[in-house]
């Protein structure tokens, strides 16, 4: 396969896995565009980079989206990778939850994330390379209690990402869907309703790790990536004995 040096894309660049995947990126030798609404954070992720270039995108604007992309492509030339990674994480008990709240992570977990892969992968089909990450969770897998939201829009980023991986096989991109758990970015924090489930689970794994899976993945062009042996044991836990992950829960919870 012809290794091509285009620019990455990195949504979701001003904190967590982003951040670091833009600035993994930029120490290799290679040109960088970080996107995110949070600018100041941007600006922190850009800093001792000066091949990572920022711009300010609400990703749930599909025209400000599709401008982007034009605009990337027209500066930078080929996109080569896209990390495609914004969203929040509120939780709460649904019953409890403001229903604009459970809507907006919705609209930007998923709505932001199609957005994302109709423009990029559009243009990397025209091109004839390039890769496309779409970041779900072992969230889109397994649901608990406080993420009753959040999970929902996960499992719709994996069953779109699935979709769309088989409707472009042979067209010479390739689409991977990561799904990993608990990591340990700010992403994190959102949860502030106090889901016991948190604090029995598996400790949080590093950025890095998620981020070194989807480069093998990407390398042996595999579509699924489940870092880490708890996340792999996770899902097959959940495809196999649903009731026990849910008694699991319900324990964690007090109820």
């Amino acid at each position: 396969m012809t290794k091509h040096q285009g620019v990455a894309l990195v949504v979701g660049g001003a904190s967590g896995m982003g951040r670091l995947a833009a600035q993994r990126w930029s120490d290799s030798g290679r040109p960088c565009v970080a996107v995110d609404i949070n600018e100041q954070g941007l600006q922190e992720t850009a800093a001792r980079h000066s091949r990572i270039v920022t711009r300010c995108l609400d990703v749930t604007h599909a025209s400000d989206v599709d401008q982007l992309v034009k605009e990337v492509v027209a500066e930078f030339g080929a996109l080569e990778r896209v990390y495609n990674g914004a969203a929040i994480q509120p939780s709460q008990l649904l019953l409890n939850q403001d229903r604009a709240e459970i809507h907006r992570i919705m609209e930007i977990n998923y709505g932001g994330l199609v957005n994302v892969s109709l423009s990029t992968l559009s243009s990397m089909v025209e091109q004839g390379h390039g890769s496309l990450i779409n970041f779900g969770s072992i969230a889109g897998w397994v649901p608990n209690m406080h993420f009753g939201a959040y999970a929902a829009s996960k499992f719709a980023v994996v069953a779109f990402s699935e979709v769309l991986y088989h409707e472009n096989r042979g067209r010479g991109v390739h689409v991977c869907c990561v799904c990993p758990s608990v990591v340990d970015t700010p992403l994190m924090l959102q949860a502030t309703s106090n889901p016991k489930i948190v604090e029995v689970g598996p400790a949080p794994m590093a950025p890095v790790k998620v981020l070194t899976a989807i480069d093998k993945a990407i390398a042996k062009q595999r579509f699924w990536v489940f870092p880490g042996l708890h996340t792999q044991i996770g899902w097959r836990l959940r495809r196999f004995f649903p009731r026990l992950m849910w008694a699991v829960d319900h324990r964690a919870e007090g109820f």
